[in-house]
């Protein structure tokens, strides 16, 4: 036996399917050949495993490397191109679990947020008042991303189409080439989002639709033990002078022109 086979016959019971009809309606081949597959005599190929991912809604990889029978299928967070996110995750207490991405692991994300052994492997926290939803958290870089700096972490809530972003709202941006990003959602533009840094140094630009691999829309924040409530408002300020400087750089711009 293997964890495809036993994936299969459990899916398929979940399904109150008979191999005879699952064979004959679904799959297209023999009842034989099928028995074979859920017996672990004989593994499948490429375009059956593909049939039976997209009939039961699970990614391959999953399929093949995690025992589903683990995980209430009904908690399972569908995403685009037939993947899917592990169930959400609670505590003793019932509250959701929140996944922590390292700080020295953030990088990686990119290659792991599809490996269930990865997320498995994250730690967790909760925070009682989140409920009702997937929650991962991701460590801030860089000076974009006021009042967040490094060594915080913002807690994202899963959000399962583009259709869902808000104006104006917050969001944790994974794409193919930037990785993790945190900017505030501006506008649809065809085949592309507007977002903007709420530090007001850096300009709007736009993320092709095609690079985002997950969304997550601002819940919480965790700050660093020496992080001081004033600094928001010394955020305010600095955005101030950086929007002064930015105002002065336009300036010298325009003059140049006219030289």
């Amino acid at each position: 036996m293997s964890i495809f086979s036993d994936n299969i016959r459990f899916l398929r019971g979940k399904k109150n399917l008979s191999q005879q009809s699952f064979t004959d309606d679904i799959l297209i081949i023999s009842r034989e050949r099928y028995a074979k597959y859920e017996s672990g005599r004989s593994e499948p190929p490429y375009e059956i495993l593909i049939k039976i991912s997209k009939y039961f809604h699970i990614s391959i990889d999953l399929l093949l490397t995690v025992d589903i029978r683990k995980y209430p299928l009904e908690q399972m967070v569908n995403l685009p191109d037939n993947r899917i996110i592990l169930p959400v995750v609670v505590d003793q207490l019932g509250n959701n679990s929140i996944e922590i991405i390292p700080q020295k692991a953030s990088m990686g994300y990119l290659s792991g947020y599809t490996d269930p052994e990865y997320i498995e492997s994250l730690q967790l926290i909760s925070l009682p008042f989140l409920t009702n939803g997937k929650y991962r958290a991701f460590p801030a870089q860089g000076d974009s991303m006021p009042p967040f700096k490094d060594g915080s972490y913002i807690v994202g809530k899963y959000v399962e189409s583009i259709n869902d972003l808000k104006s104006n709202r917050s969001y944790v941006f994974v794409t193919l080439n930037d990785g993790i990003t945190y900017k505030r959602f501006n506008a649809t533009n065809g085949n592309s989002i507007t977002v903007s840094a709420d530090n007001s140094f850096y300009e709007p630009y736009d993320i092709p639709v095609g690079e985002i691999v997950e969304i997550w829309q601002y819940a919480s924040g965790i700050f660093p033990e020496d992080f001081e409530h004033d600094q928001l408002d010394n955020y305010n300020l600095r955005d101030m002078f950086l929007e002064l400087r930015k105002d002065i750089k336009e300036l010298d711009h325009k003059f140049a022109a006219i030289k």
